[in-house]
């Protein structure tokens, strides 16, 4: 049986042309990110499946609330990056390619971990910035930090609006 609920809230670059400041709610991923310890069986078996990492009830109230609270909100699939450096044109017009809606550095691992043991994951992104080689202008941290500093009321807003339903949920 699937277990309690993950939320995984995270700021992110737009791998496609849409403004930053949006809520993008994650469908699927991209990536080599995978399990590198023993596997401990208490927790999960080792080959385990990830065709619907994140529950689809939860993206599905997560896009209906964000629609009620008027943001901008899509669903997309999400790339991960190694980093702890930004994106390149090239690695975006392959992301692209490949389908992928936004890019970053983290949160794939600890959805795999929380899949692993069969618990429930719901992924919202803040698109912070578009990606590398989409606006003629190089990406920085203080861009990110300041649309994140913007958009906060909106994204707690967003996470706000969600939790009940994820709590009756798992309750």
């Amino acid at each position: 049986a699937e277990r309690a609920g993950l939320v995984a809230a995270l700021l992110r670059c737009g791998a496609k042309l849409r403004k930053s400041g949006g809520e993008e709610v994650v469908d699927s991923k991209l990536g080599l990110a995978a399990l590198f310890t023993p596997n401990d069986e208490r927790f999960g078996l080792r080959f385990f499946d990830m065709t619907a990492a994140y529950h689809k009830p939860y993206r599905d109230a997560t896009l209906a609330e964000g629609r009620r609270l008027k943001l901008d909100i899509y669903d997309g699939v999400y790339c991960i990056l190694n980093g702890p450096s930004y994106e390149t044109s090239a690695e975006i017009l392959a992301m692209r390619t490949l389908g992928a809606d936004l890019a970053g550095m983290s949160t794939v691992p600890e959805v795999i971990a929380a899949r692993h043991m069969n618990i429930k994951v719901l992924g919202i992104s803040c698109v912070t910035n578009m990606a590398a080689g989409i606006l003629d202008q190089p990406i920085t941290q203080e861009e990110v930090l300041e649309t994140g500093e913007r958009v906060k009321s909106q994204f707690a807003a967003l996470l706000r609006a969600v939790t009940p339903r994820i709590a009756a949920d798992v309750a």
